[in-house]
């Protein structure tokens, strides 16, 4: 439970950060209070669990071809998905661009690996070596 609580504030902080830095250049919020980005955090989470295992499988071939970078393209429509969802219940943001939902992805993405990095070890049970 503490693992998941982990990585809910993780998509949290990354979701936020990405919003924050993209608003008014693409993506519009819909609201700046955290517990509409804990929301969204769940919402991509589940997007993320449910859709984006799909998507990869339907896509191999065009993953294989570009050497694994047709997943920032799959990243990218997840975001758009799960900001898309969001507005549907009040929490989510708008992508105007395609641009702005790449450059969105791209943020979560960094913000969430640096975090993981960091929290991971915590999350995991282990003391971190010296």
């Amino acid at each position: 439970m503490k693992k998941l609580l982990i990585s809910l504030a993780i998509n949290a902080v990354a979701l936020y950060a990405a919003v924050a830095f993209m608003a008014g250049r693409g993506i519009t919020p819909q609201s700046d209070n955290w517990l509409s980005f804990v929301w969204l955090a769940l919402i991509f989470g589940l997007v993320n669990a449910i859709i984006k295992p799909l998507l990869i499988v339907m896509s191999c071939p065009l993953l294989v071809l570009t050497l694994g970078l047709g997943t920032l393209i799959i990243n990218t429509i997840m975001f758009v998905l799960a900001g898309w969802i969001g507005t549907q219940f009040q929490v989510g943001f708008k992508v105007e661009n395609f641009w702005a939902a790449f450059l969105g992805a791209l943020i979560v993405s960094v913000v969430s690996f640096i975090l993981t990095a960091i929290f991971k070890d915590e999350s995991d049970g282990h003391r971190r070596k010296k």
